[in-house]
């Protein structure tokens, strides 16, 4: 058992936390946490990839490990596994935390990556085609770190092209700050639309 899995426990109850081994050498082990918030979320995350020392900037030095989640509103099936509107969610967090395992990189609340190698919608009701990572908003006392381990937790959050754009230009701090100012979170919303967008309209 790995320190975030028995953290998880000793934070939510053994009942609530569901690991998910790795089915081959090259995939990266997760974990399912059910958790009763105002509205039920479950968040997918990843096992063990905090056992990596990040190569990370003095600046950052008590943020050596990490691991990352997805935040899953209660109307998302993800058990749906055939269901493409629902199912990217484990190739995505596979693609982002083997990258961080196989090469000597670092992640941190801020960092953006392409959704896809094309620049595609992530999905037909997701249109995002960025991801970014957040320190948790939501769940920000639920996923607070592991101090003594030095262990951070960040979201996996879509945001469109122009807010990539912004984020950018303005920088992650001025992005957060409007992000979350038009209540958004890491919880995953097909019906989100982008920060970016004006309420002005043309006759």
């Amino acid at each position: 058992m790995t320190i975030v899995e028995q953290e998880m426990i000793n934070r939510f109850g053994e009942g609530r936390v569901i690991p998910y081994e790795a089915k081959t050498e090259d995939e990266v082990s997760l974990l399912m946490l059910e958790l009763e918030l105002q509205t039920p979320v479950t968040v997918i995350m990843t096992n063990g990839l905090a056992q990596k020392d990040m190569p990370v900037p003095e600046k950052y030095k008590d943020r050596k490990h990490c691991e990352l989640y997805f935040c899953l509103p209660s109307y998302w099936e993800w058990e749906d596994i055939e269901n493409p509107n629902m199912n990217w969610v484990f190739p995505a967090i596979q693609r982002l935390a083997k990258h961080l395992r196989d090469n000597d990189t670092y992640y941190n609340a801020g960092h953006t990556f392409k959704a896809n190698r094309e620049g595609n919608p992530i999905s037909a009701t997701m249109k995002q085609n960025h991801f970014i990572l957040t320190d948790p908003i939501l769940l920000e006392q639920q996923l607070a770190p592991i101090e003594n381990e030095d262990i951070y937790f960040f979201a996996i959050v879509p945001i469109f092209e122009d807010e990539f754009d912004w984020k950018n230009a303005k920088g992650h701090f001025k992005f957060m700050r409007r992000f979350t100012g038009k209540n958004n979170s890491e919880k995953l919303d097909d019906f989100r639309e982008s920060i970016r967008k004006s309420r002005l309209k043309l006759f």
